[in-house]
């Protein structure tokens, strides 16, 4: 199986002019094209940027509400008290609670994708930093919010979450290989305007240094960076 995969993906990539930046909408087409797995694979995009990771006020991160959302809803929990419970579960939050759901957590429960949190509630989640890693709700994630029945509402409707990693690369899904390519490119567009928008006020140079876009099992097509910019506001 491993074998026919890897044909499978040799045979995609040849289709590739080798060296080319491909403009946006024909690279997005590409990349449904070369989508030959046979579960509808997401799509997403790599950016490479002009800054420095280990420096503190250029580590790039932010969150964009999609208008095609990214084609998965996330399973969400919140920790939350008084009327926001109800709140939050009518927004269509997966699970609501407050110590239980911190012992539940900490014996092993993580049927979930993300949390959020009242910030009252903080001081019973602090406990659970080292176990969620990553995972724990933060201010600058948008996580811990006052009104978490909207934060529910937006994460359900399709919010992305954008950080560069150690390579100042923001690895970032918008959408599914089923979505048309208009589709794709309106949730490109907004990524890139959030992307822009975030740039620091300390980063020197290019900012945007490549784009490319694969689907979860196909080979990554190179974007042309100006017409990625263009699409932009």
């Amino acid at each position: 199986m491993a074998q026919d995969n890897s044909k499978r993906i040799r045979q995609a990539a040849e289709k590739i002019e080798v060296g080319k930046l491909y403009p946006v909408e024909e690279a997005l087409a590409l990349v449904k094209e070369l989508a030959t797995a046979k579960f509808d694979e997401t799509v997403e995009v790599a950016i490479r940027l002009g800054v420095t990771p280990g420096k503190g006020d250029e580590n790039v991160r932010g969150i964009v509400v999609l208008p095609h959302g990214t084609g998965k809803v996330p399973r969400v929990a919140v920790f939350a008290e008084g009327e926001a419970v109800r709140e939050a579960e009518a927004a269509g939050a997966d699970r609501v609670g407050g110590e239980d759901l911190v012992k539940d957590i900490n014996e092993g429960w993580d049927e979930f994708d993300i949390l959020v949190a009242q910030p009252p509630m903080m001081k019973i989640v602090g406990p659970l930093g080292k176990k969620l890693g990553p995972r724990m709700p933060s201010k600058k994630a948008g996580n811990v919010v006052d009104d978490v029945a909207s934060a529910v509402a937006a994460l359900k409707s399709g919010r992305a979450e954008f950080k560069i990693d150690r390579g100042a690369v923001l690895h970032v899904p918008i959408g599914k290989v089923s979505y048309e390519v208009d589709q794709l490119r309106e949730n490109l567009k907004v990524l890139m305007d959030a992307v822009i928008a975030a740039r620091p006020a300390s980063a020197t140079g290019r900012y945007l240094r490549s784009i490319a876009v694969s689907s979860s099992m196909g080979p990554g097509v190179k974007i042309d960076t100006a017409d990625a910019s263009n699409i932009a506001a």
